[in-house]
């Protein structure tokens, strides 16, 4: 199957589920090719054939905007470089969870979460370790007892009682020695923390010097600036909440170039992102534009902003000339 055709397979089941989905992303750079909500989930998506492609930058750059904007990021795919991805199993590249297209269906369309991560060694679980030592001690079986039913020692199952995780063969003799379930869920919407490396979120990149006035600017306006490089728009930027500041805070997607026809398809594709992670989209220019928006998306000329040193004025701009945020 076509990359292509996946992420339109994607595309129709995210909307089967309930959630509102972007435009495709169909200009560089794309660290992820759609977002989509329904409700307080938020998902930035890859969707790759091969999720081996899916390299280090570009996992930072998601992790990123995944904080950014209180989104999971997530690789869809259907094989690695050596083998199919199976159905039910959650990967990891590069600290994001990836999935193989049936398993986001299970996880979105049929509300069953996947059981099994694969991690160094083989495929894991998440056992309930407290649930464990219940079983064991209702059956007043010894640590020493239940570490020779399952071939393993003593101190293992003490540190599975614990918390540690266990693999799908042992999970699977728990189940058979005591007739029930021991297994938890990997919860893939929150991008899989509890099992995933538990690393922190890569430090962002250096400000393009091309956009170091618009920053500046934005900064004098109470934003919070996040450049990003490989995103479908230039940065991320919040509005700090001050004290004597007191307008509700908003969240921009800012991009900036000269308004070429590339620069506007970016402008709408950054439109219908805002309407779906709940921000405002801005779009500074070199040169002044008949246009004040732009499919929701606001149009503002650096030359503007250099005749103003109001930074209320700029933000009264942006919230003129943007689409207002939907909760609903």
């Amino acid at each position: 199957m076509s990359r292509t055709a996946v992420v339109g397979n994607v595309t129709a089941m995210l909307s089967d589920a309930g959630f509102l989905v972007s435009e495709r992303c169909s200009v560089r750079p794309k660290s992820f090719d759609l977002a989509a909500r329904r409700g307080e989930d938020l998902l930035l998506l890859k969707v790759l054939g091969n999720v081996d492609a899916f390299d280090g930058p570009t996992g930072a750059e998601m992790r990123r905007l995944g904080s950014y904007l209180s989104a999971t990021p997530m690789v869809v795919g259907l094989r690695t470089r050596d083998e199919d991805i199976n159905p039910g199993v959650v990967y990891f590249r590069h600290g994001v969870p990836a999935i193989h297209p049936d398993t986001l269906y299970d996880l979105l369309v049929e509300e069953v979460p996947p059981l099994i991560y694969a991690a160094p060694g083989g495929l894991y679980v998440n056992i309930d370790g407290s649930l464990v030592a219940d079983e064991r001690k209702e059956r007043d079986w010894s640590l020493g007892r239940l570490a020779d039913e399952l071939g393993v020692s003593r101190r293992t199952v003490a540190k599975y009682e614990d918390g540690m995780n266990a693999s799908v063969e042992v999970a699977v003799q728990l189940e058979e020695l005591f007739d029930r379930p021991f297994s938890d869920p990997v919860n893939v919407m929150e991008g899989a923390e509890e099992v995933r490396e538990a690393d922190p979120t890569p430090e962002p990149p250096a400000v393009d010097p091309d956009d170091e006035h618009v920053h500046a600017v934005l900064s004098r306006a109470g934003f919070v600036v996040h450049p990003t490089q490989r995103a479908p728009f230039k940065a991320v930027s919040e509005n700090a909440e001050e004290d004597d500041r007191p307008e509700v805070p908003f969240t921009l997607l800012t991009g900036h170039s000269s308004f070429t026809k590339t620069a506007a398809k970016r402008a709408r594709l950054m439109a219908s992102l805002g309407r779906v992670t709940r921000t405002r989209a801005v779009y500074f220019t070199e040169e002044r534009s008949k246009r004040e928006s732009l499919d929701g998306t606001a149009i503002v000329s650096v030359e503007e902003l250099a005749e103003t040193d109001d930074p209320e004025r700029v933000r009264e701009l942006i919230r003129e000339r943007s689409e207002e945020p939907q909760e609903a």
